[in-house]
């Protein structure tokens, strides 16, 4: 099964290693900044691409300058 766009907070809470709560905070904080940038948002849900870029600071090659 191919990966979701959005990753949940249960998710979001195992693969940081922090409670339900705190992962409610992470998606929150941004998801709003998201819609500051003028993107779509679901509540208790967040993009897995931004979370990933957010957290771990990873790009995709076309961002890194690759082909």
């Amino acid at each position: 099964m191919a990966e979701s766009l959005f990753i949940k907070v249960d998710e979001v809470g195992e693969l940081l290693g922090i409670s339900r709560a705190e992962a409610y905070r992470i998606i929150k904080k941004l998801n709003s900044e998201l819609a500051e940038k003028g993107y779509i948002v679901i509540s208790g849900r967040v993009s897995r691409r931004y979370l990933e870029e957010q957290i771990y600071g990873m790009r995709t090659e076309k961002e890194k300058g690759g082909n």
